[in-house]
């Protein structure tokens, strides 16, 4: 692992396993400004999986939310599983954000810029978070070594149909 990796990963955790205890230390406050969101996506949540154990308590959501993104960040901070951590918690940030920075509902325009700003910080550390999934840490991805096969197979064939080719006239000569 680079000396950058070494030191970004757990710079970018930082903020996930922070904001984690945060939300288990204030989870009904959290889970009263996540209602209204809840409230929309729950009905979709159990048309989607309609055997899966959802909870209906808004703070509960708050509390299973930052379990999981405290648990990505310290694999993303200690480096193990890195990219799966990095995409769980860009997974995380995306309904967090949907209900703690709805600034477009603001009327107050300090409140507002306070929440814009915020808004866009997690938008950026999403970006950074889909970078870091990405990231393989200088080794070939999948779809590299996938393509890489398919090339390979390819050029095997093309060798095989010409060997098999030559040797069809060999065979067609001590025929004649």
């Amino acid at each position: 692992m680079s000396l950058s990796r070494m030191i970004a990963r757990p710079m970018l955790a930082s903020i996930f396993v922070v904001g984690g205890v945060n939300a288990l230390r204030n989870a009904p406050s959290l889970g009263a400004k996540a209602a209204p969101v809840a409230d929309k996506l729950m009905p979709l949540a159990h048309k989607a999986a309609p055997q899966a154990p959802l909870p209906e308590d808004p703070a509960t959501m708050v509390r299973i939310n930052a379990g999981v993104q405290i648990a990505a960040a310290l694999t993303l901070a200690t480096g193990r599983a890195p990219r799966l951590s990095a995409a769980v918690l860009a997974a995380t940030l995306v309904p967090a954000t949907a209900t703690a920075h709805r600034f477009w509902e603001i009327d107050d325009k300090a409140q507002r810029t306070q929440q814009q700003l915020h808004f866009f910080k997690n938008v950026s550390l999403f970006g950074g978070l889909v970078i870091a999934a990405g990231d393989t840490d200088g080794r070939p991805g999948v779809a590299w070594r996938a393509r890489r096969a398919a090339k390979d197979a390819r050029r095997g064939a093309r060798h095989f149909t010409a060997a098999a080719r030559r040797e069809a006239k060999l065979a067609k000569a001590q025929l004649n």
